[in-house]
């Protein structure tokens, strides 16, 4: 095999696919990136069994051929390359020969023959949607998911396409976040729920654009992205996901309108007097026309009014204000409207339309009025 590449494009498609790679595996064989130019195309392959990713690598095939290369060290010798044409050329024995300029690497090859294939899916049910929209939709609701493993399913998000609509779910325990995204797309009702390692991979990849799409393609146990000259394959979280509309509700005491900014700046100074190992509530006291945030912590304590519009009872809530923050930094509107039920029941932050919802648990909090 011989392949000829511009390095900044090498170090493109290998950045691309490095996200399969697993950092520990019992077999060796999938820490490598495979090369395989057995046809027209050169693609790289990564594939740690739960993910899975192949990209068409700009080239020229020089002499058809494919090798697998441990992908740390072909990545970092990839990366470290002059900004010139890049030849990798392997002999019989495997051996890699990877030369740019007057820089030469000699490295051990596998065969690719031991590499594992991506699974075959049918095609049949897909969505389209466009990049930009796709990466908002896990920027806006990743930061729910829980990060440890006690439940399997809180660690991915729910992608439920009905109605030409999707909804993506994700939830922790404390918190749920919800996108709701039209589409053009005809496809029957799917629910599946996708790990958000995936997710994470994924936005990191896609480009952002508006015009450029994003295919996804469902099948019982996989989901599959296809977009630019990329395929992003992930196995999916086995297991019924929670009823999230038996959590919503749309009757509320309290309503307020408040200026995102004004709020999020606000939650940030009160947070000056936590320390990152406490678990501070920030207390909130919403009456006429105001909303006061108090803080009292062992190094100090804070309190700062708000302007605000409400309508409906007066409340005193507290709330974890990481929690507030998270929901808060993703929401593009300039107000927002966040509706209580009381004390002990979770707020809701939601637009009109229902693109988005965001629920809150509080936190149980000594109130002395």
């Amino acid at each position: 095999m011989k392949l000829i590449f511009d390095q900044q494009d090498l170090a493109n498609s290998v950045g691309i696919v490095m996200k399969a790679v697993p950092s520990k595996t019992t077999m060796p064989i999938l820490q490598c990136i495979l090369i395989d130019a057995s046809f027209s195309q050169i693609k790289f392959t990564a594939n740690d069994m739960e993910l899975g990713i192949e990209t068409i690598v700009p080239g020229e095939i020089a002499e058809k051929g494919k090798i697998a290369l441990d992908a740390k060290i072909f990545s970092d010798i990839v990366r470290k390359l002059p900004n010139s044409r890049v030849t990798i050329e392997t002999n019989e024995n495997d051996v890699t020969t990877i030369t740019c300029e007057k820089a030469k690497f000699d490295i051990p090859g596998k065969s690719g023959d031991d590499f594992a294939d991506l699974p075959k899916i049918d095609r049949n049910d897909f969505i389209s949607i466009s990049q930009l929209s796709l990466r908002e939709v896990i920027r806006q609701t990743i930061f729910s998911i829980a990060v440890n493993e006690n439940n399997k399913l809180m660690t991915g998000e729910l992608f439920e396409v009905s109605n030409n609509k999707l909804k993506v779910v994700a939830l922790d325990g404390h918190r749920i976040a919800i996108r709701n995204l039209e589409i053009s797309s005809e496809c029957s009702p799917k629910r599946v729920v996708v790990p958000g390692k995936t997710l994470n991979e994924i936005s990191k990849i896609l480009s952002g654009e508006a015009d450029d799409l994003v295919t996804i393609y469902f099948s019982d146990n996989y989901l599959l992205f296809e977009f630019d000259d990329t395929v992003v394959l992930s196995r999916l979280i086995d297991g019924e996901y929670f009823k999230i509309d038996q959590m919503l509700s749309s009757d509320y005491e309290t309503k307020i309108e408040v200026n995102r900014q004004e709020f999020i700046s606000c939650i940030d100074r009160a947070t000056l007097l936590v320390r990152e190992s406490d678990k501070m509530p920030v207390i909130i006291d919403i009456t006429d026309e105001q909303m006061e945030l108090q803080i009292d912590s062992a190094i100090g304590s804070m309190d700062e009014e708000i302007d605000i519009e409400k309508t409906g009872k007066d409340i005193t809530i507290g709330f974890n204000p990481k929690f507030l923050l998270d929901a808060l930094r993703v929401i593009d509107d300039e107000r927002v409207s966040i509706f209580f039920v009381n004390a002990k029941a979770p707020c809701f932050i939601r637009d009109e339309e229902g693109n988005y919802i965001y629920l809150i648990l509080p936190v149980n909090i000594n109130v002395n009025r």
